[in-house]
């Protein structure tokens, strides 16, 4: 069994949602639709050929998305693909060795996370597997399934322009739980 993540902790405000509603639930932290059922996450699973990171399975259960903003969301169960699908100009854009990056990043230089990571340190050849689950602001949200702990989590990732390369977490849980804490301090 996976861990429980406790996203109604940190979304504690839901609005019912009436069946059937095109409106989104409302939080504190900004508009959650109604969860993903069961079904539609097995099926995106299928579609994708392997399972979700329990974090990110258990977020889209929990609200079929976030927020309303183009520029800033996670995205719902049926625009969920891999990024050389779904947004195919920035898989590209990511993904091509540059002159300064060394195909691939050593291991001692790669696993390293928080204060001491360095975002030019990421594997671009991974990009174009990773599943876009979001925008925000001028970058993207990424699970990387090429990275996993022995519970099943993915490594998860912001890559952004102004980065020169991605901020990457072990979890989605931890990218998710940084924005709230970079968009809503306590």
């Amino acid at each position: 069994m996976s861990a429980q993540y406790g996203w109604s902790e940190r979304f504690p405000a839901r609005h019912p949602v009436t069946e059937g509603s095109d409106h989104p639930a409302v939080s504190p932290l900004g508009e959650l639709y109604p969860p993903a059922t069961e079904a539609e996450v097995r099926e995106l699973e299928e579609r994708l050929g392997m399972e979700l990171p329990p974090s990110y399975r258990q977020f889209l259960l929990f609200a079929n998305g976030w927020g309303s903003d183009d520029d800033c969301r996670l995205l719902r169960v049926e625009e969920i693909g891999r990024l050389r699908d779904v947004d195919p100009s920035v898989a590209e854009s990511w993904s091509g060795p540059k002159p300064e990056n060394s195909w691939s990043v050593p291991d001692e230089l790669y696993f390293v996370y928080g204060q001491e990571q360095d975002s030019i340190r990421y594997r671009g050849e991974y990009v174009p597997d990773t599943l876009l689950a979001g925008y925000w602001d001028d970058g993207v949200a990424l699970l990387n399934p090429h990275v996993s702990t022995a519970e099943g989590e993915w490594e998860a990732w912001y890559l952004a322009p102004w980065l020169a390369g991605a901020k990457r977490y072990r979890s989605f849980w931890d990218l998710a739980m940084d924005e709230l804490r970079m968009r809503y301090p306590s």
